[in-house]
This record gives C-alpha cells, sequence and structure tokens, in this order.
C-alpha cells in the first residue's frame, strides 16, 4: 500500500503540469488573438512575452481578496475551490501514460464530475447576493446541463461502437482508422457542444459584458479569481484531451504517447481559440434552439442507429 507522502508526490506529478500548461494556454491565446487584432499580443515580461502568465498569477494572488460584507462568507471562498478540486479530479482516469486512478467506467466518471461543476457555479452566483451574478450563474447553469444531455447521448453512441465505458477501448477501437472518419457528424456535434460545455466563444453567454458585466464571477477579485480562471482552462484541456482520446486515435502506452496525445489536444485547443477570434457571440435563444431543436434530435436518432447495429459492424473481427 502507497504512503501518504508517495500518493502526494504521485498528485502533485498529475497537477503541476496541469497547472503550467493552463499558465502557457493563456499566453497562447493572449498572442493568438493579438495578432489576429493585428497587435503583438503580451511581449514585454520575459523573451517574448513567455513570463507574462507567471507575472499574472502572481498579481493575482498578491491582490487584496475583497468579499462583499452581504455575500455567504463560506460559500463565497468555497466555490471557486471546489471548481479547481472538481477541474483537476476529472484528469485522473486519463492515460499519460499511466492513469492516476485505473477506473472501468472513465466516461461516466469524466460525466459525473462535469455536472458537479454546475453547483459551484450556481454557488458562486448565490453566495455574490449580486442580482448580475445571480442572472450570470442561472445562464451558465442552464446551458451547461442543456449541452450535457447532447454530450452524453454522443459519447453513448461511441461506447456502443467500441463495447466499453474505459478509455482504453478507445485505443484497440482505432488501431486501423480515427473514429472521427466513420462517425464524423457526432464528432462536429461533440466539438461544438465541448465549445458550449466550457463556455467558450461563441456561446460564452455568461460573460455577456453588455448586460452582465462578467458574469457569475462579477464580485470576485485576486486569489478566487484566480482559481475559477484556472478551473475554465484546465476544464478546457480536459474537453479537448478527452477529444482526441474519443476520436482522433490510439494512444499506444509508450514513452511517446503523451507527447502525441497533448500534441493532437493542443491542435484542438487552438480551433478553441480561433474560434473566439472569428465568430460574434450567439444570442441565448440561437443557443439553446441550437441543442434543443438541432443537436439532441440527431444524437438521440444516432443512437438509435447505433443500438441497432452492433459494433462488429464497424470494427474488424479481429480486434473485437
Amino acid at each position: 500500500m502507497p504512503s501518504p507522502t508517495s500518493s502526494a508526490a504521485h498528485s502533485c506529478l498529475y497537477i503541476i503540469p496541469i497547472l503550467l500548461a493552463v499558465a502557457f494556454l493563456t499566453l497562447l491565446e493572449r498572442k493568438m488573438l493579438g495578432y489576429a487584432q493585428h497587435r503583438k499580443g503580451p511581449n514585454v515580461v520575459g523573451p517574448f512575452g513567455v513570463m507574462q502568465p507567471i507575472a499574472d498569477g502572481i498579481k493575482l494572488f498578491l491582490k487584496e481578496c475583497i468579499r462583499p460584507l452581504s455575500a455567504s462568507q463560506i460559500l463565497f471562498v468555497l466555490s471557486p475551490a471546489l471548481a479547481l478540486i472538481l477541474a483537476m479530479f476529472m484528469w485522473t482516469p486519463f492515460t499519460m501514460p499511466v492513469a492516476f486512478s485505473d477506473l472501468n467506467l472513465s466516461l461516466i466518471f469524466i460525466l459525473a464530475i462535469s455536472s458537479l461543476t454546475v453547483y459551484t457555479i450556481l454557488g458562486s452566483g448565490w453566495a455574490s447576493n449580486s442580482k448580475y451574478a445571480l442572472i450570470g450563474a442561472l445562464r451558465a447553469v442552464a446551458q451547461t446541463i442543456s449541452y450535457e444531455v447532447a454530450l452524453a447521448l454522443i459519447v453513448l453512441c461511441t461506447i456502443f461502437l467500441v463495447g466499453g465505458f474505459s478509455l482504453m477501448f478507445f485505443n484497440t477501437a482505432q488501431l486501423f482508422t480515427w473514429l472521427i472518419f466513420p462517425i464524423w457528424p457526432l464528432a462536429m456535434m461533440w466539438f461544438v457542444s465541448t465549445l458550449a460545455e466550457t463556455n467558450r466563444a461563441p456561446f460564452d453567454l455568461t460573460e455577456g459584458e453588455s448586460e452582465l458585466v462578467s458574469g457569475f464571477n462579477v464580485e470576485y477579485a485576486g486569489g478566487l479569481f484566480a482559481l475559477f480562471f484556472l478551473a475554465e482552462y484546465s476544464n478546457i484541456l480536459m474537453m479537448n484531451t478527452l477529444s482526441t482520446i474519443v476520436f482522433l486515435g490510439p494512444i499506444p502506452i509508450t514513452l511517446f504517447s503523451p507527447p502525441l496525445l497533448m500534441t493532437k489536444a493542443s491542435l484542438l485547443v487552438i480551433l478553441f481559440l480561433l474560434a473566439r477570434a472569428s465568430y460574434p457571440r450567439f444570442r441565448y435563444d440561437q443557443l439553446m434552439f441550437l441543442v434543443w431543436k438541432t443537436f439532441l434530435p440527431l444524437s438521440i436518432g444516432l443512437t438509435i442507429f447505433h443500438m441497432a447495429y452492433p459494433m462488429s459492424a464497424m470494427i474488424p473481427p479481429s480486434i473485437i
């Protein structure tokens, strides 16, 4: 049985690289948005602005943490901390190259933990005791719950194809071809749904500055805001890593597995950033119309189709 010290060290080996990746993801986003708008982006702190995320993190955690007097003091502090904890928990079944916790129901675990993030958003909006924060939280919760339905149905279709809930089944099923080719409509709906699930542009309705100032985190500043920030970008990386495993091919357990996996995930992250640089924000009724009247009927129909046809129709008999 491993000692508590070794378990803590193992946990840090997982968490620290994720937090570093989040930090430099913010730098990449600011650079890409800068060049998309014909400017340089961060280029002062360190060579080519490389140290800008470190400077921003130090600044945020050294700022005074202002808490409104009328806010629910315990829940106000607990919500961002819980958001980051849940974001880190979702990485446990990923093989990088060995999973922190080898689960037979990896996909169910990821969907269950991601659904709990709704409570952190709602808790932060309610605890702030601000009508703008509460409206932003309600919009975020409605958006997240709506797109979780579509994501769950799309995942169910892929489970019918590969024959199991574990992420390792996807490696075996994609030894000859990526799943994105035979089920490309599901892959396209999955990508758009992950944009909405992570509250990214053009679906960032929770941060409508013109009507909500900043959404559910309007009352947060300093370190507490940084926790929400880290959780949001960690979820972006996690969703794109999951998209890579499900749709973009096998990840053999070798020394080169994590770089190959994260290279593919990074390309998907760049698509996220290009979407923010290219598309205007949807109206809220368009956001809901897209999922309830387009994605949901299509995903239900494709789920019934994949239930009717066994996975042997898609996968060579030597793999099954």
